[in-house]
């Protein structure tokens, strides 16, 4: 698949935003004025050596972490008043999380994996299963929905991960090195999985990857310099 046209619409943006870690008696800056927008649709890659900060900031874009400084704001709306439970209920409605290991449950099968979370947002059964099967086919694993994680590879389990994670349609997807433990073939086939998703359902993803191949296959890569970001 090629680059493919986006909106103007902008769904995340992060304005002026600064991270510090306490660490003994001093802190340690990681992020120190970072900017940046994601538009609808768009597919955007986040490359960099190890420690400049790039999971740091997928944290705070996914409001996993509060910024000491600046703004996180979701599809136009601020989030820097908002409490712990506020940010909870607005990751829980706009944002799907891909991670470098899948932590899929392996008691249930893939098919329930994908359920699962659209029960909890309060989907009916048979809905979730419909819909559960829709996403496992458009990442290949049409045929694999009963087989539980241990009887998946490495590169099928990071792909029902994925439709987990756009199984309450998101608006913004973040994925931290989603092909960081697989290798060069099993990546490229769970990138294709994440890109088929991302332009069907015009989501704005944000993706860490160390992987410069797979970063100049997306619409824009950018990176961390000095705790700023900047193109790639």
């Amino acid at each position: 698949m090629g680059k493919a046209m986006t909106t103007d619409k902008t769904m995340l943006e992060l304005k002026d935003v600064y991270r510090h870690f306490r660490q003994g008696d001093g802190k340690v800056e990681v992020l120190r004025g970072a900017s940046l927008t994601i538009r609808q649709g768009e597919m955007v890659a986040l490359v960099g050596p190890s420690g400049c900060g790039k999971s740091t900031l997928l944290n705070v874009a996914g409001l996993l972490e509060k910024p000491n400084k600046g703004d996180v704001l979701i599809e136009g709306k601020s989030t820097a008043a908002l409490g712990q439970r506020a940010c909870g209920r607005l990751r829980r409605s706009h944002i799907g999380f891909v991670f470098q290991f899948h932590r899929l449950l392996p008691e249930f099968s893939a098919l329930e994996n994908v359920m699962i979370p659209q029960m909890l947002n309060g989907l009916a059964r048979l809905d979730a299963h419909d819909r559960s099967v829709q996403l496992l086919e458009m990442v290949g694993l049409g045929n694999r929905g009963d087989h539980r994680p241990a009887a998946l590879s490495g590169g099928e389990q990071q792909r029902v991960a994925i439709a987990r994670a756009v199984a309450n349609a998101p608006d913004i997807l973040l994925a931290d090195e989603p092909t960081g433990n697989l290798d060069p073939n099993t990546a490229t086939e769970v990138f294709n999985s994440i890109e088929a998703i991302v332009r069907a359902t015009q989501t704005a993803a944000l993706i860490v990857t160390h992987n410069s191949r797979l970063a100049l296959k997306m619409d824009r890569a950018l990176t961390i310099r000095e705790g700023t970001v900047s193109s790639f």
